[in-house]
Formats: C-alpha cells, sequence, structure tokens
C-alpha cells in the first residue's frame, strides 16, 4: 500500500498562496479538485482549490482575502506536469473563468468511463483500487461556510488524498488496455472546451414536440423561454440556484400542458409549493397572455420549432458511423467510445471527410484513430448517398 500524506495545509493568505506555489513547483504530478457554492448560490463562486502530492495537501481558500489561484498557474498550464482531476468539466470552467487553464489534464471519470469499467466515481475508484472508503455525504455541503465544519474540511482534502495513486493505477490500466492515446486527446478535448462557464439565459430546457401540434409547440417554445428568464429573475432576487427555484421539469410539464389555475399548476411535475404560493399568480398571467397571442398568431416562430432543413443524407451517415463504431469495439474489446468518441460521431456526420489528410487535421482524432480506422471510415462515409 502506498504512503498517502497526512493532514493539510490551509491556505488563507497571500504569502502562504506563494509558498505554497514554490512548495509545488517541484512536483511532476499534482491532484487538483475544486469545490464552489454552486449548490447554494445563484451566482456560484469559486470556494477551494485543493492541490495534492505524494506528501502535501494544500487548501487555498479562494474567498480568503489576498488569496488567488495565481501561484497556481504556472503549475497548471504546464503540460509536462500531469493534473489528475476527476470529473474535471466543472471545475476547469470555474479554474478558467479564475483566470487558470489547464494542460496535462489526466481525468479519472473520463479514463474509468472509456475503459468500460462499472463503477467510475472517485469513491469507487477508492475502495477498488485501494480498499480506502471515502464518505460522500458532504458532496452538497456549502463550501462557502468559515469557518468550514472539520468534517467537511476533511472531506475536501480526502478528494486529492489518494488521487495521484489512482491517477496513475488507472492511466496504466488504460496503457495496458491500449486506449491511452485517446483518453489523452479526450482530456485534451476537455481542457479547450472547458473556457467558461455557460451563460445562464443559454440553459432553458429543450422541449419535447410530441403530439403537440404547430400552434401548441410555439405557444410551448414562447413560454419556455420565458419561464425560464423569471425563474432566473426569482433565483437571483432569492440567491438560490435556478434549478432550486424552477426545475427543468417543471418549466417543461407546464409549458407542453399549460395550466389554467393554481391547482392545476400545483399538479404540474415538479413544482414547488412556495413557487406556486409566491409566483403562482404571475405564471397563470403568462400562460393567459402567451396563450392569447399564440390564437392570434402573434408569437415569433423559433428557429427550432421551423425545423430548419437538414442534410438528409446525415442521419445515414450516423447510422452507418455508429454501426462501424460498434464493429471496431467489438474487435478491440474496448468500449465504443474509444474507437470514436460522439463529438467525433458528430463532425464526421456533419461533415465527412473526402481524404486522410482532412482525418489528420480534425481536432482529437488523433493519428492512432487515422492509422487504425481511416481509410475504412472514409470508406463508411463515401457510400452513403
Amino acid at each position: 500500500m502506498p504512503n498517502f500524506p497526512q493532514g493539510e495545509t490551509d491556505v488563507m493568505t497571500a504569502e502562504a498562496a506563494v509558498a505554497a506555489g514554490k512548495k509545488l513547483s517541484g512536483a511532476r504530478e499534482l491532484a487538483v479538485d475544486v469545490e464552489a457554492d454552486a449548490m447554494h448560490a445563484f451566482h456560484a463562486r469559486l470556494c477551494y482549490v485543493q492541490v495534492g502530492t505524494d506528501e502535501d495537501i494544500y487548501l487555498f481558500d479562494t474567498l480568503a482575502e489576498g488569496v488567488t489561484t495565481a501561484p497556481l498557474e504556472p503549475l497548471f498550464s504546464d503540460p509536462t506536469r500531469t493534473k489528475y482531476f476527476h470529473a474535471a468539466g466543472g471545475d476547469l470552467q470555474y479554474l478558467a473563468e479564475a483566470g487558470v487553464r489547464v494542460k496535462g489534464l489526466f481525468d479519472t471519470h473520463r479514463a474509468a468511463t472509456l475503459l468500460g469499467w462499472a463503477k467510475v466515481g472517485l469513491a469507487d475508484l477508492a475502495r477498488e483500487l485501494l480498499q480506502v472508503e471515502l464518505p460522500k455525504e458532504h458532496q452538497q455541503s456549502d463550501f462557502s461556510v468559515r469557518p468550514l465544519p472539520a468534517e467537511v474540511h476533511k472531506y475536501i482534502a480526502n478528494d486529492v488524498r489518494y488521487l495521484s495513486e489512482i491517477g496513475r493505477q488507472v492511466r496504466e490500466a488504460s496503457r495496458k488496455a491500449d486506449i491511452l492515446e485517446e483518453v489523452e486527446l479526450d482530456c485534451l478535448r476537455m481542457t479547450d472546451e472547458a473556457a467558461e462557464r455557460p451563460d445562464l439565459a443559454e440553459l432553458r430546457p429543450k422541449l419535447p414536440r410530441g403530439s403537440l401540434s404547430p400552434t401548441q409547440y410555439v405557444l410551448a417554445q414562447a413560454l419556455g423561454k420565458e419561464l425560464h428568464l423569471r425563474r432566473l429573475q426569482w433565483a437571483e432576487k432569492a440567491n438560490v440556484p435556478m434549478g432550486r427555484m424552477m426545475s427543468n421539469a417543471a418549466i417543461s410539464a407546464i409549458a407542453t400542458r399549460p395550466p389554467t389555475n393554481l391547482k392545476d399548476l400545483a399538479r404540474a411535475q415538479g413544482i414547488r409549493g412556495a413557487v406556486v404560493r409566491e409566483h403562482g399568480e404571475e405564471i397563470l398571467a403568462l400562460i393567459r397572455e402567451l396563450t392569447d397571442k399564440a390564437k392570434n398568431g402573434q408569437l415569433p416562430r423559433e428557429e427550432s420549432a421551423d425545423r430548419a432543413p437538414r442534410d438528409p443524407l446525415r442521419k445515414k451517415r450516423e447510422d452507418a458511423l455508429r454501426t462501424f463504431r460498434q464493429a471496431k469495439a467489438a474487435e478491440r474489446k474496448v468500449t465504443p467510445s474509444v474507437v470514436l468518441t460522439n463529438p467525433l460521431m458528430d463532425e464526421l456526420a456533419k461533415a465527412p471527410p473526402k481524404s486522410l489528410e482532412e482525418l489528420e487535421r480534425l481536432p482529437y482524432f488523433g493519428e492512432k484513430r487515422v492509422r487504425l480506422y481511416g481509410a475504412e471510415i472514409l470508406d463508411v462515409v463515401s457510400k452513403v448517398s
């Protein structure tokens, strides 16, 4: 059993942050995690950045005066140093927003998923690989609370205490399964795409068309858009996450089957009683207003409602590529996403390449995929007509 760092150092001043950065500068591998108060506030803040090595753990309190991520930037942006994260997507966005871009990422969650392991949570990997139990009951804690409760403090430290060793073992498993290049390419994609947190205004739920008539669907789109904007206003005023104010399921239920009274509104899937009591009349007034406009043809038809023309062959290419991916995955005894990730499938179906040179230029495709599958992929997409 390897040795793991004992204890942890709280970084709560600018001077301590600089000192921690210098101490970490000698490490070639870093375990990293991030905590924010996204479950408790409308505008989520970066609350902690935890960084671990085989000897030390540093908890950067980014809410403390003078503590920033600046001392970590040269370490995190150095591609020659491995940064082990677990499920890094949201963490990378918070770091990017703070001015830190990560290079040299190895995401243990993504790697375990591509390996086809049945259980890929951090606690699962710690149990399977190290026989260590990691309690997860503090996942939804408010990490902005100061002082942080002792049990939560231990929880955030443990998120990096064992991660470097887990990362090494998962990386070695990826190498033995001959999928390390594919894992690293997908980790590169994750770092490139995590430029910033998404605009909340763009996160309204997609509504099912189902059996709705064209007029009903236009109304549903208008209601879904306006209800999303209203929940943002209400959530910001109450300083709660937008999903806690009104879930996507509630918006979808109201938009596709608009209630006409408070009793029916209260029965809508996912709607909270407090929202009905505080905003119910406003929601019903909005429904009446937009319903009248829909009847009079006054609602603008959104592009999604218009069903913009699509490439008629794209679906055929998707089906052909899916069949190819499944066959190659069975041959290599790997998961289908190792052969072609979903983003690569989408890109190949949307803009089919005509040469190996075009395939080589496709981001995150990689030399190995060109060598193993290039000619066959060109043949698959060229046969769809």
